[in-house]
């Protein structure tokens, strides 16, 4: 007998997945690595469910989010929560990627370490069974951590997995699943603290200000990925300047600009990259040089030098500027 779990690298999921393991059930894991993810530090790709597949033996397949996933952020049939995020639709969307990879690799059901109550939005009862059936998964879900708070699901009630072996936790605290990895020797795991960028106020500003405005929707996943890096202002409704905060940005930026991008620095001070994306007429140019100049390291504010070209012609033009004045840095910040 063969299943599927979902695997964050959280400590439920590693749990859920070391549970159904130690019923001799063959397991593989499933991530499905979105751009919102915080579930790790910000230098390891969110892939700390490869640590954990390793820590409890089992291979992992990594599935990467599409447009589709992307289109579905922008239009939830489930609504959002108190931002941007759109908990149920993502795990309908997730769902069924698994439920796909289940077939394709002649897999029997799926877990997951869900926890009945942890999250407001997603893993309520009534939300978690209209996930199951939007999905296809009706009966093929098993939550091994609170699967005795549940009615049975097929493979308990076909005898695949002991049901006797399957916990009861409900609610927010951590103190059952902390002495439980314990018992079980995992000792390896990230904080909880982690979680998806949607449901963070600053960055669902800019994923409403994006979505509100002109975007290529071909080039959405460079969009989205953009708003992880520096500082946001919308100079115009055609025109957005984003300035990097330090060196690690202004390296990912450069992997991020595309042709028609605008790309500023400072000629005579050490500063920030700042990119112009969108319509960059001769005022919003102003705008974004008075912005490079504000987090250069100019020790007067007047007569600084930043070069402007536009990707991917090298051909600069220099324009000398003065620090944005501070009513307008605040008018315009997204």
């Amino acid at each position: 007998m063969k299943a599927i779990a979902l695997l964050s690298g959280g400590l439920d999921s590693t749990l859920a997945a070391k549970l159904i393991l130690d019923q001799e059930i063959e397991l593989e894991a499933v991530n499905y690595y979105t751009p919102f993810c915080t579930c790790t530090s910000k230098d390891s790709s969110c892939m700390a469910s490869q640590k954990a597949a390793q820590q409890i033996g089992i291979s992992l397949k990594v599935l990467h989010a599409d447009l589709r996933y992307l289109d579905m952020i922008q239009n939830p049939k489930h609504g959002y929560g108190r931002n941007m995020n759109p908990c149920i639709d993502c795990r309908i969307f997730i769902f069924k990627k698994a439920k796909e990879y289940m077939e394709q690799t002649g897999a029997s059901f799926i877990i997951t370490g869900e926890v009945l109550g942890q999250r407001p939005m997603s893993q309520r009862r009534e939300a978690m069974n209209l996930i199951d059936k939007e999905s296809g998964l009706a009966g093929l879900v098993l939550r091994p951590l609170s699967a005795s708070l549940f009615e049975p699901s097929l493979p308990e009630r076909e005898g695949w997995v002991d049901r006797d072996k399957l916990l009861n936790i409900s609610g927010r605290s951590r103190k059952p699943q902390i002495k439980l990895a314990q018992e079980k020797g995992i000792n390896d795991y990230p904080c909880p603290a982690g979680g998806c960028l949607l449901t963070e106020d600053e960055f669902s500003k800019k994923m409403k200000d994006l979505f509100s405005h002109d975007h290529q929707q071909d080039n959405l996943m460079n969009e989205v990925k953009l708003l992880k890096i520096g500082r946001h202002f919308r100079a115009s409704p055609k025109a957005k300047i984003i300035v990097c905060r330090d060196e690690t940005e202004n390296k990912k930026i450069e992997n991020l600009v595309r042709p028609g991008d605008m790309i500023l620095e400072t000629k005579d001070h050490l500063g920030p990259i700042t990119l112009i994306r969108g319509r960059a007429d001769e005022e919003v140019i102003k705008t974004a040089a008075s912005f490079t100049a504000r987090y250069s390291k100019a020790k007067t504010a007047d007569n600084i030098k930043v070069g402007f070209s536009r990707f991917p012609d090298d051909k600069e033009e220099i324009i000398t500027t003065t620090i944005v004045p501070e009513g307008i840095y605040s008018q315009l910040r997204i």
